[in-house]
């Protein structure tokens, strides 16, 4: 049975690594210190690595988080994610299909795929994929060429047209945690707040606290 993406990876914070940004730390150290601080899902994301360099880099990755629990996920690259050993793969929605992931990866994978618009949320096929990304929510330098920023109310509306749990990415601060996950987010994706912080541990503290702050004020 394949992991479950939704509210039992509590409470769904998710880092993307950027080469650039986790320099000072280097990925592998930004991501351990992450994962301390209450990641549980990295997604090895590097645009400019050749495959080799990629799969050398994303084993010592996933070596290093073995005993953490936290799942590893590939973005774009079905062969690298297969090569290491990956927990899954992420999609855009102009990369490899996605019913392609599946039957290469097979059915145990986390299969995740990028959305921008309700009606691209909507067309999701729930029996393949199994969480998306809503994004950009606000503008965000880690990518310049992104498309419009959804503000909260957009990712609303994506979120509730999508059949499967949906993650926030763009631009995200702590400060943002609680309207993300009152708009209907199962989980907070950052590349920038954790990447580019000093400590990412504390970075990434901070965001789990802001989480836990949003979920005790519902149930009071």
């Amino acid at each position: 049975m394949r992991p479950r993406f939704d509210h039992g990876i509590s409470p769904g914070l998710y880092l993307i690594t950027d080469p650039l940004l986790c320099a000072g730390h280097d990925i592998v150290g930004t991501a351990l210190a992450a994962v301390r601080g209450g990641v549980r899902i990295v997604q090895l994301r590097d645009k400019q690595a050749g495959d080799g360099e990629l799969i050398r880099l994303g084993r010592a990755l996933r070596s290093a988080l073995a005993d953490t629990g936290a799942l590893l996920i590939v973005n774009d690259r079905i062969e690298v994610a297969a090569a290491i050993g990956a927990d899954g793969v992420h999609l855009g929605q102009d990369d490899a299909a996605v019913a392609e992931a599946r039957a290469a990866l097979g059915p145990d994978a986390l299969i995740g795929l990028s959305t921008h618009t309700p009606a691209e949320a909507a067309a999701v096929d729930a029996g393949v994929v199994d969480y998306i990304g809503i994004g950009p929510v606000l503008a965000t330098g880690t990518k310049p060429d992104h498309q419009t920023p959804l503000g909260f109310d957009g990712l609303a509306a994506a979120c509730a047209a999508s059949p499967v749990p949906a993650v926030a990415i763009g631009g995200l601060k702590p400060q943002h945690v609680a309207p993300a996950l009152r708009a209907g987010a199962a989980g907070i994706a950052v590349v920038s707040a954790i990447c580019a912080a000093p400590d990412p541990e504390q970075a990434a503290r901070a965001l789990i606290q802001a989480a836990g702050r949003e979920r005790m004020t519902r149930r009071e």
